[in-house]
């Protein structure tokens, strides 16, 4: 979700004018640079798992209005944990890598309102994950590249930081898919018009995309596409998502093109204003010929990745699953079930 100039192996990730969303309070992230180069042990999340027959595990705390916060009961699935390698099951602890410095990404990793709580869609999904296994989430917050530095040491077990699935990846990396890598359209809420994947939909429309990014590209291949037609279609780009939104409110632009969390967040923020959005569609950040997916990473062949995936199966055969998508309003990313290492963005791509 993000542009091919700001890919690390492709990885989308969210764009300048995204991470201006944060809220105020994360520029406390800042304090996390005294942590080691890899990224600080988090000391928020130091409860026993292991043992319990069950486990409250509070989403979306202290969000700052970007979730509902909930809490979602699990219990510690022996026969799961007991698939783990032994030095983690003897040591108790799931090291999970987040990559929110140096200022986070609101809806999906940064510091939340009380200004220590790691919060976000990705933390809270590495948790969940620790609870099944019966483990204590051991949060290390780094910057996106010092992520997979940890992960490359052994250091880290395992990120879940929107890592999208690449082909380039897998020479290094195992995956265990949880979320949809998508893109989606803006649309004021009174707006009745739906984009259902057809580019077709587009013709005689205006749409704001951010410079350099992935959508760019998509949308500029559409652009060409429905010229070769004779028909219209006029990109817009704005310096950042205030003006992106203001132009939107004023009818200047029928729609924006984005990552579809950021999009999702905002029109979470946007119900109780005089210009309420909607989502209007979504799209595969893959493009049009496969689903990209959003996966836990782990070093390749360290033996996590498939009690990781079953972990997750459990919380998605469980209902917890849904409960913590519907929170951060992002059940449009929802997958059936957990794959290790399905397709990725061919290399091509990557």
């Amino acid at each position: 979700m993000r542009t091919l100039i700001q890919r690390v192996a492709g990885r989308p990730r969210p764009s300048r004018a995204f991470l201006r969303g944060v809220a105020a309070g994360t520029a406390v992230l800042a304090l996390a640079s005294s942590l080691a180069a890899c990224g600080g042990d988090s000391s928020a999340d130091t409860s026993d798992a292991a043992g319990q027959s069950s486990r409250s595990v509070t989403v979306g705390r202290s969000s700052n209005g970007a979730a509902k916060e909930t809490a979602i009961k699990v219990a510690p699935v022996t026969a799961i944990r007991a698939k783990l390698p032994a030095s983690v099951r003897e040591r108790g602890t799931l090291v999970i890598g987040i990559g929110a410095l140096p200022s986070g990404s609101t809806p999906l990793n940064y510091i939340g309102d009380d200004q220590k709580t790691l919060t976000g869609v990705e933390p809270d999904f590495g948790r969940l994950v620790a609870a099944v296994l019966g483990l204590r989430p051991e949060l290390r917050n780094s910057t996106w590249e010092n992520l997979f530095v940890g992960i490359d040491s052994g250091k880290t077990d395992v990120g879940f930081t929107n890592i999208t699935i690449t082909e380039e990846r897998k020479k290094k990396y195992d995956f265990a898919s949880y979320r949809q890598d998508n893109l989606a359209f803006e649309v004021l809420k009174s707006t009745k018009w739906d984009f259902s994947g057809d580019y077709e939909a587009l013709a005689g429309k205006t749409v704001a995309v951010g410079a350099g990014t992935n959508q760019e590209k998509i949308l500029l291949a559409w652009q060409k596409k429905l010229r070769g037609e004779g028909k219209k279609l006029t990109v817009k780009r704005y310096p950042d998502n205030n003006s992106t939104y203001l132009a939107l409110a004023g009818g200047k632009i029928d729609a924006f093109f984005g990552p579809n969390p950021s999009i999702s967040y905002h029109v979470t923020q946007s119900a109780s204003s005089p210009n309420p959005t909607r989502n209007a569609g979504k799209f595969s950040g893959a493009g049009g010929t496969l689903q990209g997916l959003i996966a836990g990473t782990t070093k390749a062949g360290n033996g996590l990745v498939k009690p990781i995936a079953e972990a997750i199966n459990y919380l998605i055969e469980h209902g917890q699953y849904a409960t913590w998508l519907s929170a951060w309003n992002l059940s449009n990313e929802a997958v059936e079930s957990s794959e290790v290492n399905p397709p990725g963005l061919p290399l091509s791509n990557s």
